[in-house]
């Protein structure tokens, strides 16, 4: 009977060690497939101060509402501009470096001009992105324009920017998704 007792206390142990271990290889491997995607600061046409901190605040509030389900990709904001026309691929490399990215964002916010002369703004805005892996390899471009996708008259410039950066994000997601030539892993440092 003695022996009987110290073989289930065994098998128990035994198989106790077994299921942590395998808890603990699924924590490694779940950190290991953590990305990191930096977003730089939307360009903002037209370049006017007082809109630029609402365009941000709104940009970067539809980033972390669409990538919220997304366990896996963490996102990081960079308080640095990059020309959206003419990046500066170094810089971009140079930062994915430091912070440990595998994937960089570089956006651009364009707001409507309506009227004649002093600018009175529009609430519809054209998102524009340019994705770059980590090497500074160029990999797609998207746009939405809130105007002809919705057709939105009414609204307010921010919910158009959220619209607007998560109908971009989308179209990068299903464009990733078409050509399957990118791999995250690729990209890795």
């Amino acid at each position: 009977m003695k022996n009987f007792y110290v073989f289930t206390f065994g098998a128990i142990f035994l198989l106790a060690g077994f299921q942590s271990v395998h808890a603990q290889k699924g924590i490694f491997s779940r950190e290991v497939k953590m990305q990191n995607i930096i977003y730089f600061n939307p360009e903002v046409f037209p370049d006017i101060d007082e809109i630029k901190e609402p365009t941000y605040s709104a940009f970067y509030s539809a980033i972390s509402e669409q990538t919220g389900p997304f366990r896996n990709y963490k996102i990081l904001r960079v308080d640095s501009y990059i020309p959206y026309d003419s990046v500066d691929v170094e810089s971009i490399k140079e930062y994915c470096k430091n912070n440990n990215a595998q994937l960089a964002i570089v956006p651009k916010v364009k707001y409507f001009k309506v009227g004649l002369g002093k600018y009175v703004f529009s609430n519809q805005v054209i998102i524009s992105m340019k994705l770059y892996d980590s090497l500074g390899n160029f990999i797609t471009e998207t746009d939405y324009d809130t105007y002809k996708k919705n057709a939105r008259i009414l609204g307010s410039a921010e919910n158009s920017i959220k619209i607007g950066t998560t109908g971009a994000m989308t179209n990068m997601g299903k464009t990733l998704r078409k050509s399957k030539s990118y791999n995250l892993s690729v990209a890795d440092n």
